[in-house]
């Protein structure tokens, strides 16, 4: 039995979720406990308060997703913005915390599910489009959170993807892989 297009997006987005977890994840390695409440001025988010918006967003969209709107009533997005008092560890406990409610959803989620109509601040969106719309907003804070572990690491900073000046080695390397017999 082949797979439908619906559970071919659905894998397609854990995976895509994923990819970005792991970006932040390979971060956080590179820094230092005092690193997650750098602001590069004091209009700019430190990655602790990013860390915790993100949760706060992922708990409350996530919890309950096809069940009740989207912004929970228990949640402040506000305070969300607060510069947290906590550690490395309970960052790091707080950004699993919130990415195993996102990815344990998108995983119980069937294809039916994509077109049911869920809420989000009172606002009816197919579900398939609240997948989406997350899929945009987490990708932007977790750009940001790379963005500041680059800033304080400087020359140290070991990159993530492909380093400058390596993009045909890249290329041809992806070439020979894919086109081994």
């Amino acid at each position: 039995m082949s797979a439908t297009l619906g559970q071919i997006y659905l894998e397609s987005v854990v995976k895509r979720m994923m990819t970005y977890k792991v970006l932040g994840d390979m971060t956080f390695t590179q820094l230092e406990e005092k690193d997650f409440h750098f602001k590069p001025n004091e209009q700019s988010n430190s990655i602790a308060i990013i860390i915790n918006h993100m949760s706060g967003n992922m708990l409350s969209r996530w919890t309950n997703f096809l069940t009740e709107d989207g912004e929970k009533p228990g949640r402040n997005r506000d305070e969300e913005f607060s510069e947290p008092n906590a550690g490395k560890d309970q960052l790091l406990a707080l950004w699993e915390k919130g990415w195993a409610c996102l990815l344990d959803t998108l995983r119980s989620l069937t294809e039916e599910d994509l077109l049911k109509t869920i809420t989000i601040r009172h606002e009816p969106l197919l579900a398939v489009d609240a997948i989406n719309r997350q899929l945009a907003h987490y990708p932007h804070h977790v750009g940001q959170i790379v963005y500041i572990g680059k800033i304080i690491r400087g020359a140290a900073w070991q990159s993530l993807s492909i380093s400058k000046g390596a993009s045909e080695a890249f290329n041809q390397f992806m070439q020979d892989k894919h086109t081994r017999r």
